[in-house]
């Protein structure tokens, strides 16, 4: 039969051997030396009394123990229970705050696509009435056949494509030069390129003779006609429009029939180098829009630096609100980090505690044992 020396029955067994042990080896010297036995009888009375104290000492203090054992239990659940709470309220403050500000968001992100939603149906409304005014071929011959009418139809298409395309600040209708020719439209551009003019008049009769011509020499007149009708009307528009200092350095003749622009550009591509040459650019409907959306742009970028101070004091809000975003997400990562060393400190105050009861459950009282009295002399002495 093996002995357990870390049971305490068997300890206690063992200790109370040696006291028999002991209390026979005394009881032969009392028997050995009966001159002494009063003297010794005595001694070893109290010798007894010290081990029932020792004894009775183990007993209170193994008490002791047990009762701080279940008040460190105690006190720990109680810290992780006021933990738990006070990390659940900061992660429902976390979790309001985002999703305030994903509700945000999303308004924003709504309100942003409707706005788009509505310049889009702009855009396919006024493209719907320019490939209805394209396709109208047949409508616009009676229209045209007078030049007062066709000027004025030209000047009404003109107007409403401008006034589709840019605001009604960067443009004016029928303006008067510095040398008294009167423009059709005057877009105010900044400089560079500065005011450029829009002239709507075209040379139809011409185109319509051409087309009409039934014989060979009747389509070579017409084509002559009307490459001679284009090109003074190219002449015409450069040195009425083109004013150094007051307008940009070229004008924009627009023709309100496609069939004419596309005709001119198929068969008569001379006249359109010749009108890049003097600085007179061609369009019909359909690019004049294209070329007005372009000058928008421009419009828009000068009026962006004209308010490039109101931009910037803007940016810089934008740059404290972001900044002070930034610093509350590091408050934030602070207290969590805050919560994360408590935790780590409460799982090392209770790694102490458990070794602590290990120990005592152990009966490992080597830290805890009491410093031997010196004043207890050995009774046996060889």
């Amino acid at each position: 039969m093996t002995l357990d020396l870390n049971d305490p029955q068997t300890l206690i067994v063992l200790a109370a051997g040696a006291l028999a042990l002991f209390v026979i080896v005394l009881l032969l010297m009392v028997v050995k030396r009966a001159g002494q036995s009063a003297h010794m009888a005595q001694m070893v009375a109290s010798q007894m009394g010290h081990v029932n104290q020792r004894v009775q000492m183990l007993s209170d203090g193994q008490q002791q123990l047990v009762g701080g054992l279940s008040s460190v239990s105690e006190a720990q659940a109680k810290s992780q229970a006021h933990m738990l709470k006070l990390m659940e309220a900061r992660l429902q403050q976390v979790n309001e705050v985002v999703n305030r500000n994903l509700t945000l968001s999303t308004k924003a992100t709504a309100q942003s696509l409707g706005e788009l939603q509505q310049r889009l149906k702009t855009i396919d409304k006024a493209q719907e009435n320019i490939t209805k005014l394209s396709g109208d071929v047949l409508g616009l011959q009676d229209i045209l056949s007078n030049k007062q009418t066709r000027g004025a139809f030209g000047e009404i298409q003109l107007q409403d494509i401008v006034s589709k395309a840019l605001p009604s600040d960067s443009y004016r209708l029928q303006h008067t030069l510095s040398n008294g020719k009167r423009a059709d439209c005057l877009i105010h551009l900044p400089n560079p390129p500065g005011p450029i003019v829009i002239d709507s008049k075209f040379p139809l009769e011409p185109y319509e003779r051409m087309r009409k011509a039934e014989t060979e020499q009747e389509k070579l007149e017409g084509v002559r006609q009307m490459r001679i009708a284009v090109r003074n009307h190219i002449r015409a528009i450069s040195e009425k429009y083109i004013i150094e200092g007051e307008t940009a350095d070229g004008a924009i003749l627009f023709l309100p029939s496609e069939a004419v622009y596309a005709e001119i550009h198929a068969n008569f591509s001379e006249l359109v180098r010749e009108g890049f040459a003097a600085r007179v650019y061609i369009v019909s409907p359909t690019t004049c829009m294209a070329t007005l959306n372009t000058m928008r742009a421009i419009l828009k970028d000068a009026r962006m630096r004209e308010q490039a101070g109101a931009i910037r004091q803007e940016l810089s809000k934008l740059y404290g609100d972001v900044d002070r975003l930034g610093s509350r997400v590091e408050n934030l990562d602070r207290h969590f980090n805050m919560a994360a060393k408590d935790i780590a400190e409460i799982k090392i105050s209770a790694e102490k505690a458990g070794k602590r009861a290990q120990r005592l459950d152990n009966f490992d009282f080597e830290e805890l044992a009491p410093e031997t009295n010196p004043s207890v002399v050995p009774l046996v002495q060889d």
